[in-house]
């Protein structure tokens, strides 16, 4: 007997239909001798259709509020699921983030997990219960009830898998598996048998929608044996390892595309010590995380640098940056959207030269300036203009022989969290 944690998604359960077929394949884990845990997240459209009613009350409503209301959309589906079940014959019992005891920071909307207390789950689950958990949330020690942010069922499963000691951590979402890139975009892009920890941490960063980062690494920190699978057919998933089996004349194992990317740029600054830390402090105290950043020369003992930002932090960052002026002067700050960083990752990039190079020359042949460039041992990230990123995204993975004969699998909408 083993134990498995299983997600589902969000385009999973997203019907009554979809549910009862997710019972039924969580009943056929447990009927090969093994105690399943499940993690779900809202059904389908839910968690926007609540943001959407939030905002047609308030332009800034609360974000302990926001906690409080899309909580409720796991909560729906936590409980549907375990009826579902129950109808099939097999005993269920659902629990909030909370009373499976998640603890978190008290950080509302992008809370951490501090501690998990599994203790009531276990006793469930040794009483013979398919045992269902509502992703995405948790509670401070001061009662306070928190999420994880986009992505965060994933971090609730594997968080989970690693309290518990389970052998499995299986994500069940819409494609069968990890691709080299999008697959709505690349129809014949390969699918990966396995991949490690460090590749796809590097991929769910810079913006590929299949796992998200936090759920890495604590499947990297834990070692959490993680599987990405489909819920809609029983095809072989991805395994996500430790150190993965680099196949023959593959260097890059996938292509990844984050359109929440804006930049910001700040002209005229004094070249002198402390500026940059000022700066960058400053933004960090307002929680707002900085990508790529790139300092231009010096001319009069003034420069020029820019960085990115998330789409949704760049409002945030400008004012930051009028509210220190008086202490950093500056000439004048500029901001640009539109754009997309577009990254390629593999581990064999360490030993081969001349990848990156491809890279700028294939962008270049179609037509399209790159802005900013940013590397590390595994990845390479350029910020260019997003009107041909389709177009892009091909040529790179035609380039780097990704391209395979078989269509990909495509089972449903997007999961979102």
């Amino acid at each position: 007997m083993a134990v498995y944690v299983m997600k589902f998604g969000g385009s999973s359960v997203g019907d009554a239909e979809r549910m009862k077929r997710v019972a039924r394949r969580i009943i056929e884990k447990q009927d090969e001798g093994h105690q399943v845990m499940v993690v779900v997240s809202a059904m389908g459209d839910t968690t926007d259709d609540l943001i959407d009613q939030a905002n047609m009350l308030s332009d800034n409503p609360p974000q302990r509020e926001m906690d409080m209301l899309l909580t409720t959309g796991e909560q729906i589906s936590i409980a549907l699921l375990s009826i579902a079940i129950h109808e099939l014959g097999r005993k269920a019992l659902s629990f909030t983030g909370w009373q499976a005891g998640f603890r978190t920071e008290a950080e509302h909307g992008r809370a951490r997990i501090t501690d998990i207390r599994p203790e009531r789950v276990q006793r469930a689950l040794n009483e013979g219960n398919i045992v269902i958990v509502a992703g995405f949330q948790g509670m401070t020690e001061e009662g306070e009830i928190t999420t994880f942010g986009r992505g965060g069922s994933d971090t609730t499963a594997v968080a989970l898998a690693a309290a518990t000691a389970a052998d499995y951590c299986e994500i069940y979402t819409d494609v069968d598996g990890i691709y080299s890139t999008d697959p709505r975009i690349v129809k014949n892009a390969r699918k990966l048998k396995e991949i490690s920890y460090d590749e796809m941490l590097e991929l769910a960063n810079l913006g590929a929608a299949v796992l998200h980062p936090r759920a890495v690494e604590y499947a990297k920190q834990f070692q959490v044996r993680l599987v990405v699978r489909s819920s809609f057919n029983h095809n072989e998933g991805t395994v996500v390892k430790e150190e993965a089996t680099m196949e023959q004349g593959v260097v890059v194992s996938g292509i990844a595309y984050d359109k929440n990317v804006a930049r910001i740029s700040i002209l005229g600054v004094s070249h002198v010590p402390g500026v940059l830390a000022k700066v960058f402090g400053s933004l960090a105290d307002a929680k707002i995380n900085v990508d790529i950043i790139v300092q231009s020369g010096v001319e009069d003992g003034k420069a020029d640098f820019s960085f990115t930002v998330g789409l949704d932090d760049r409002e945030n960052a400008l004012k930051v940056l009028s509210t220190i002026r008086s202490e950093i002067p500056y000439d004048d700050v500029t901001s640009e959207d539109g754009l997309v960083k577009i990254s390629i990752v593999g581990a064999g990039m360490v030993s081969h030269p001349g990848v990156a190079a491809e890279m700028f020359e294939v962008i270049s042949q179609q037509g399209v300036n790159i802005k900013m460039v940013s590397t590390s041992e595994i990845k390479v990230s350029c910020v260019i203009e997003g009107t041909k990123l389709n177009e892009v995204i091909k040529a790179l993975h035609t380039a780097y022989g990704l391209d395979t004969e078989s269509q990909v699998f495509v089972g449903g909408p997007q999961d979102r969290r």
